[in-house]
C-alpha cells in the first residue's frame, strides 16, 4: 500500500482544528510570569508566559489590550484568560489572550524592585552624581559582547558619524553565569585608560533573564564609581535595568548610545562653515555700513565747501531770475489777451459797428442824437449818419407808433 504524504500546511491546519475542538483549550485561565514582553506599533502585545518548569508564547491583540487597566511588564505575575491555537505559518502553538489581570510580582521583578529601592535610598541614582557626557571624546570604551548585534551597530554608527573616532572594546559576557563579573571588570579596566573619555555599557534586547546581569548590584556600583562618564544601552526602548539608573545617561538602544556618544563630524563641519559664512557676511555688512557712513560724511563735507555753496547760490539766483522772467512774460501775455478781449467788446459796442450792420444815426442841426420821432418837427432838417457818409434831409411826414397821432 502506498504511503500518503501530507504538506506541512495541511498538517498545521489539522492540528489547529484539533486544538480548536478541545473544550478545555477553547476557554481557560492560565497563570504565569511575563517575559520577553513587546508592544508592536499596531498595539498588539507579544510575550512569553512562564513558570518554574515551562513557558509558552502568548499574544494579546490591540482591541483587547486597550481594555487593560494596568500596563504589563517583564517579571510581572499575571492571570490570563484565552484560548490555545496554532499559528499555521510557523507551526507554533500559542495562547491567544482575551483578558489579563495582575496576580502579583514574579521573583525577578521583586528582586529588581528591592535592589532598586536599596540603591536609590543610598543616593546612588541622584542626579547630583551624574557626570556630563563629553561632546568631543578622543576615544570611547565599550563593554559588551564581541559577537552581538550591539557592537556591530555601535561600530557602524560611530564610523559613519566620526570616521576617525577611536573605539576600545572590552569583550564581556552579557548573559548567563559569570556575566556580571566580566561586565564589572570591563568597566574598571577601561575606566583606568586615560585616553577614554566615554564608556558605553550594554547589549541588545532579550528576556528579563537575559538582561539580568545588568540588574546586579555589583554592575550598578561599578558604573556609579567609574570616573569616566557612562552611557547605559541595555535592550530595547521599553527595557529598564538597574544599570540604567546608575549610569550618567541612559540610551534606549546600543545604536542610540552611539548617536549620543559620537559627534557627527559632517554636521559639525557644516555648522562651522555656516558660522564662518555668517561671520563673513556680518563683516561684509559692517564694512559696507562703514563705507556708507564715510560716504555720508564726505558728502556733508562737500556741502560745507564755500565754493560749492556759492555755486549753489548762483544757480538758485539764476533759477529765481528765470522764474521772474517767465512770470513777467506770462503776465504780459495775460494782459494782452485781456486788452484784445476788451477791444473786441468795444468794437462790438461802437456806433460804427452798428452802422456797418445797416443801422443809421440821426442828429438834429445842433448835432444832438435823435432817438424818438416826437423829437423832430415837420419841415425840420435832420442829419442821417450812415456807414459811408452823411445825408441832410427835411422831414415832410412823420408817423408815431404806440397810439400816438399821425402828423
Amino acid at each position: 500500500m502506498q504511503q500518503r504524504i501530507y504538506p506541512v500546511s495541511v498538517v498545521n491546519r489539522y492540528v489547529k482544528q484539533l486544538l480548536q475542538q478541545d473544550m478545555l483549550l477553547s476557554a481557560l485561565w492560565v497563570s504565569g510570569e511575563i517575559s520577553n514582553f513587546k508592544r508592536h506599533t499596531s498595539g498588539h502585545l507579544y510575550f512569553t508566559l512562564k513558570d518554574a518548569e515551562g513557558s509558552m508564547a502568548a499574544v494579546m491583540f490591540a482591541g483587547d489590550a486597550r481594555l487593560l487597566e494596568f500596563w504589563p511588564k517583564n517579571g510581572q505575575q499575571v492571570q490570563v484568560q484565552g484560548y490555545v491555537s496554532l499559528y499555521e505559518k510557523t507551526g507554533q502553538y500559542q495562547l491567544y489572550v482575551k483578558k489579563m489581570q495582575p496576580q502579583g510580582n514574579g521573583a525577578l521583578y521583586e528582586a529588581f524592585e528591592k535592589l532598586k529601592a536599596k540603591l536609590e535610598a543610598e543616593g546612588l541614582f541622584d542626579a547630583a552624581h551624574k557626570k556630563q557626557i563629553p561632546a568631543f571624546p578622543r576615544a570611547i570604551g565599550i563593554v559588551t559582547s564581541p559577537t552581538g548585534a550591539a557592537i556591530r551597530d555601535i561600530v557602524q554608527i560611530a564610523k559613519r558619524r566620526h570616521p576617525g573616532i577611536q573605539l576600545v572594546l572590552y569583550p564581556a559576557l552579557v548573559q548567563g553565569d559569570g556575566a556580571a563579573e566580566t561586565i564589572v571588570k570591563g568597566i574598571r579596566t577601561l575606566d583606568l585608560m586615560k585616553e577614554i573619555d566615554t564608556l558605553i555599557v550594554g547589549r541588545g534586547g532579550g528576556s528579563i533573564e537575559d538582561l539580568w546581569p545588568f540588574n546586579e548590584e555589583a554592575v550598578a556600583r561599578a558604573i556609579a564609581e567609574a570616573q569616566t562618564p557612562v552611557i547605559s544601552a541595555v535592550g530595547h526602548e521599553t527595557d529598564f535595568t538597574i544599570a540604567d539608573f546608575a549610569a550618567d545617561m541612559r540610551a534606549p538602544t546600543p545604536s542610540a548610545a552611539a548617536e549620543l556618544a559620537v559627534p557627527e563630524i559632517s554636521r559639525l563641519l557644516k555648522n562651522l562653515q555656516q558660522q564662518e559664512q555668517q561671520q563673513r557676511n556680518l563683516l561684509h555688512k559692517k564694512i559696507w555700513m562703514q563705507q556708507q557712513s564715510l560716504q555720508v560724511w564726505w558728502q556733508r563735507l562737500q556741502l560745507q565747501d564755500p565754493g560749492r555753496q556759492l555755486d549753489s547760490y548762483r544757480q538758485r539766483l539764476d533759477m529765481a531770475m528765470q522764474y521772474q522772467q517767465n512770470r513777467m512774460y506770462q503776465l504780459l501775455k495775460e494782459k494782452k489777451q485781456q486788452l484784445e478781449a476788451q477791444g473786441s467788446t468795444l468794437l462790438l459796442l461802437s456806433p460804427q459797428h452798428q452802422l456797418e450792420k445797416g443801422y443809421a444815426l440821426l442828429t438834429d442841426a445842433a448835432g444832438k442824437t435823435i432817438t424818438k420821432a416826437d423829437q423832430v418837427q415837420l419841415e425840420e432838417s435832420v442829419n442821417i449818419q450812415m456807414q459811408d457818409g452823411r445825408l441832410a434831409v427835411q422831414v415832410t411826414q412823420k408817423e408815431l407808433t404806440s397810439k400816438r397821432r399821425k402828423a
